[in-house]
């Protein structure tokens, strides 16, 4: 590996350590939202328990994901000097408008939903936490207008007396056709993650005896959420891979291995071409659906679908000599497991709605260890959607326009970056492991007790809750 790949390998291990929290927090930050709103509509208590069990949760996520996420913007500068005054003057806008507006407007309501327990009115109260959740959405928003620019570069002109490229329309940038498509994509993959996670932080709690009914609620009310959240993303994902066979068609002939156009083309389930690093060996053994692939892609049965050779040729025409085949083994295999991730979160939301229609779900022990899954699966499905997008996006920084080879910093050497690299991991380990205490602590302890139970408390419902606090 040269110091190139040591740059990449950093800037996508701390990228996806990020990422485990923040499709959390997302999603957990509506959760919480919804939860207080039904219990400032009913006034039943039980809701109000929820808002402050899962608020705990939301709260340990958002913490850890603003300190994951501070390296990501300063390696712009450390690792990719040469990326950040090339598009620079583009690429910060959005950033500079996620920290300036999305950013303060997240931390300055999660300070008043926190301390505001009982010194707020209620309406103002669950005003803030709303103003959370619309926050870490703007946010994410402006994050994903800055990718999906570098998916599509839109709205700029190249300054040939400088040789940087220039912002020439902003509004180009942040309603960019990528960017409309990959928002809801991701966000809604977000709103499944939190879902997944009161699915199977109550199915952890009924496996250890807990019937309290804030986890009874939680389930009921988590398992259609995440269902429409899931087949939402599935019908925005579907939108964006056609999208993209416009904008960045190897990305596309990539994942399928296709290796040559034709019409009427077969959807690969398993290939050998997955394995390989020739993209195109001879006799690949394969399992195909005839015809599916047209069908998705082309919306016909013998739609024509272009392969990579083809593509290759073309892009060779376009920008010059090179290889511009993406790692297709990588995009093969992290396509079908971000589908497959899908499939079963779709697969326990829908069998968790059936037992419950059938009274079953506080008892089936098989679904709530198979709900188990759900603390993982939503992680698979982010990581590897992520990565089929970025590493597909190869040989490109910036599609079309900046190569990645051209974007790195000269004057950092390979041992720097390996240096601060087994920092970020070993840094980054530590607060992922402390996450994940706080939370399995969170759930054993479970959430307040019903009324009447052994154990429950006199407080008054609008009291501060210093565990709440503390949970910060």
């Amino acid at each position: 590996m040269n110091t190139l790949d040591f740059a990449r390998l950093q800037f996508a291990v701390t990228t996806l350590f990020h990422f485990i929290f923040v499709p959390m927090s997302i999603g957990l930050a509506l959760f919480v939202a919804i939860c207080q709103t039904r219990w400032y509509l009913s006034g039943d208590e039980t809701w109000l328990r929820a808002t402050r069990f899962w608020g705990k949760f939301l709260l340990i996520s958002m913490a850890i994901g603003v300190v994951t996420g501070i390296v990501q913007e300063f390696q712009f500068g450390m690792n990719w000097s040469l990326y950040s005054r090339y598009v620079g003057d583009i690429f910060g806008a959005p950033l500079a408008m996620e920290g300036l507006i999305a950013f303060f407007m997240e931390s300055t309501f999660v300070g008043l939903w926190i301390f505001g327990w009982g010194r707020l009115p209620r309406k103002w109260h669950l005003a803030s936490i709303w103003l959370v959740a619309i926050g870490t959405v703007l946010s994410a928003y402006f994050i994903l207008a800055a990718n999906s620019w570098m998916q599509h570069p839109v709205g700029y002109e190249i300054n040939h007396a400088t040789g940087h490229a220039q912002l020439t329309n902003i509004f180009s940038v942040l309603f960019n056709s990528t960017v409309l498509l990959a928002f809801p994509h991701t966000i809604l993959g977000a709103f499944t993650t939190g879902g997944m996670l009161v699915v199977a932080v109550s199915a952890f709690l009924w496996l250890r005896g807990n019937r309290n009914a804030v986890i009874t609620r939680s389930m009921r009310l988590a398992l259609p959420f995440t269902l429409a959240a899931v087949l939402a993303t599935m019908a925005f994902g579907d939108g964006q891979g056609r999208l993209m066979v416009d904008q960045q068609p190897m990305k596309m002939a990539a994942a399928e291995a296709v290796c040559n156009s034709g019409h009427g083309q077969s959807f690969s389930i398993f290939s050998v071409a997955g394995f390989t690093t020739n993209p195109c060996p001879n006799n690949i053994t394969s399992i195909r659906i005839p015809h599916l692939l047209s069908l998705i892609e082309d919306l016909s049965w013998g739609g024509n679908i272009r392969g990579i050779d083809q593509i290759q040729a073309a892009e060779r025409k376009q920008f010059g000599p090179g290889n511009y085949v993406p790692p297709v083994g990588v995009e093969y295999w992290s396509f079908r497991l971000m589908i497959g991730a899908g499939v079963l979160m779709m697969v326990i939301s829908l069998g968790g709605i059936w037992l419950e229609r059938r009274r079953r779900l506080e008892v089936s022990r098989r679904f709530q260890r198979l709900a188990l899954l759900g603390l993982v699966l939503p992680i698979l499905a982010n990581w590897t959607g992520w990565i089929f997008t970025e590493v597909g996006r190869q040989p490109w920084v910036v599609f079309g326009l900046l190569k990645t080879s051209q974007a790195n910093s000269p004057n950092v050497g390979t041992g720097d970056i390996v240096f601060t690299l087994a920092g970020y991991i070993v840094l980054y380990g530590v607060l992922i492991a402390i996450g994940a205490w706080l939370m399995l602590k969170e759930a054993k302890h479970g959430p307040e007790p019903d009324p009447g139970d052994q154990g429950a408390g006199e407080q008054p419902p609008n009291a501060p809750h210093s565990e709440l606090v503390l949970a910060y």
